[in-house]
């Protein structure tokens, strides 16, 4: 980029609506040239090394390969200034601000996208590459090496608060959003199963099938059932069927100790 240019951004998100908000939002700025968008971590790997973007916005849980993956198979330099886009208020956050790599936390309005915006030009007016390379290698290393989540931000009315995993008992899914039942609350996160479910110890939550996710310390009883499923009692006497395509190595060792 130079002076007279304007900042090449692409923009990377597994959600369609999403990917759309940002796009809208980046038109209405003059400096800014949407020249992609992916909806996913191959396509985005593809965009950003063959059109070497200036700005990312770059969804963190995506399926298969997700933000970190990208940036970690990354082989252009200079790399792209990124903001990263995300709907977990987990360990993660807390390392953006550490390393000064700015985040939008969905779902987030115009004027938090502006905010982040006028950081990112900010750092690609004075950026200096190595500094930015050494500190997104810092910033994965600290990710990369964090426990699973322990807490989510969640909303309940007016407020928000963390919500410790561990009290949740089942996750479900609901359309672009994930439902958290907890006792007898549920929150609801915009997001999905897919990008949940990898920020979650495997040894405490196991997905059933397509939409559910158990936290096995809530599990009362399992019962055999029609072509190799299970049948799944919860504590509070929900039924969930485990699929038999979701049964794995994992699956049949807890089962076995049942």
């Amino acid at each position: 980029m130079n002076g007279d240019s304007k900042i090449r951004a692409i923009v990377v998100d597994d959600e369609r609506p999403a990917r759309r908000k940002i796009i809208r939002f980046l038109e209405a700025e003059p400096e800014i040239e949407v020249v992609g968008e992916a909806a996913n971590g191959h396509r985005a790997l593809e965009i950003i090394q063959r059109d070497k973007p200036d700005l990312v916005f770059l969804d963190i849980q995506m399926p298969g390969i997700n933000g970190f993956d990208v940036i970690e198979a990354l082989e252009v330099r200079p790399l792209p200034q990124f903001v990263f886009v995300t709907a977990y208020d987990q360990f993660a956050l807390r390392a953006f601000e550490v390393h000064a790599l700015d985040y939008l936390l969905k779902p987030f309005d115009l004027n938090r996208f502006q905010k982040a915006l006028a950081k990112a030009k900010g750092e690609l007016a004075r950026r200096k590459t190595s500094r930015l390379d050494d500190r997104l290698a810092r910033f994965l290393d600290e990710v990369r090496t964090t426990q699973f989540a322990e807490r989510l931000l969640v909303s309940s009315g007016d407020r928000a608060f963390l919500l410790p995993v561990d009290r949740i008992n089942w996750i479900e899914a609901a359309r672009n959003y994930i439902k958290l039942h907890a006792g007898r609350e549920t929150y609801l996160l915009r997001g999905t199963v897919e990008g949940l479910i990898g920020k979650l110890d495997p040894r405490k939550f196991i997905r059933v099938n397509r939409s559910r996710v158990v936290n096995v310390d809530f599990i009362k009883e399992l019962h055999r059932w029609f072509h190799g499923q299970y049948r799944i009692i919860l504590k509070d006497d929900t039924e969930i069927v485990w699929r038999r395509r979701y049964l794995d190595n994992a699956s049949a060792s807890f089962i076995s100790k049942l």
